[in-house]
C-alpha cells in the first residue's frame, strides 16, 4: 500500500484521542477534504466523519462514515442511512429522501472477503454502500452522482479502533 498518505488530526474534543485519519491519498483526490468526530455526552466517540469536496465549489462529492457499536447514528429509523442523510444536507438538497433496498455484495479485498451491502434510497444521484469491519464499527460510504466502484474499498485503510475508545 505504498504512497498512503495521513492527515494527522488534533481531536476537538478534549476526551477524544489524537487520530491518524486514513483515507484516500489526498493526491488521487482532486478537491477538499474534512473530517470531523460526533462525541457522546461521556466524550467517548460515537462516529467518526470524513468528507470529499470536489474542487469549483461542486460541493461534496463523498461522505465517509465510522460508527462504532452503541452510535445512536447507526438506528436510521426510516431506513436511510445517516450518512446519506447528511450527504444530501450538504449539497443542500432538501428533497425528502426514502430507502428503496439492500442487497449484499462480495468484494475481494487481496485473500480477504468483504461482504458489502448496496442501500438504494429514492435520490437516484445517490450511491451507498455499507460494511461491517471485524470490531464492529458500521462503514458507510455515501456517494453523490458517481457510483462506488469495488477499486475504492482497495484505498480505504481502517482507523484505528482506539479512536473509537473513551479518551
Amino acid at each position: 500500500m505504498g504512497g498512503m498518505s495521513f492527515l494527522r488530526r488534533r481531536s476537538g474534543s478534549p476526551a477524544g484521542p489524537d487520530f491518524d485519519v486514513l483515507a484516500m491519498d489526498p493526491g488521487d483526490w482532486p478537491g477538499h477534504f474534512g473530517a470531523m468526530m460526533m462525541s457522546a455526552p461521556d466524550g467517548s466517540c460515537q462516529g467518526i466523519f470524513l468528507r470529499y469536496d470536489l474542487f469549483g465549489g461542486r460541493g461534496p462529492a463523498m461522505f465517509i462514515g465510522n460508527l462504532p457499536e452503541g452510535s445512536p447514528a447507526r438506528d436510521a429509523a426510516d431506513g436511510v442511512p445517516f450518512e446519506v442523510h447528511q450527504l444530501l444536507e450538504a449539497l443542500e438538497n432538501d428533497e425528502p429522501v426514502e430507502f428503496v433496498s439492500a442487497e449484499d455484495f462480495p468484494v475481494m479485498l487481496g485473500d480477504d472477503l468483504l461482504i458489502v451491502k448496496k442501500v438504494k434510497v429514492s435520490e437516484e444521484r445517490v450511491f451507498c454502500a455499507q460494511f461491517g469491519r471485524s470490531d464492529g464499527v458500521q462503514v458507510t460510504i455515501a456517494s453523490w452522482d458517481r457510483p462506488i466502484s469495488d477499486d475504492l474499498y482497495q484505498l480505504l485503510k481502517p482507523l484505528p479502533a482506539e479512536m473509537f475508545q473513551q479518551g
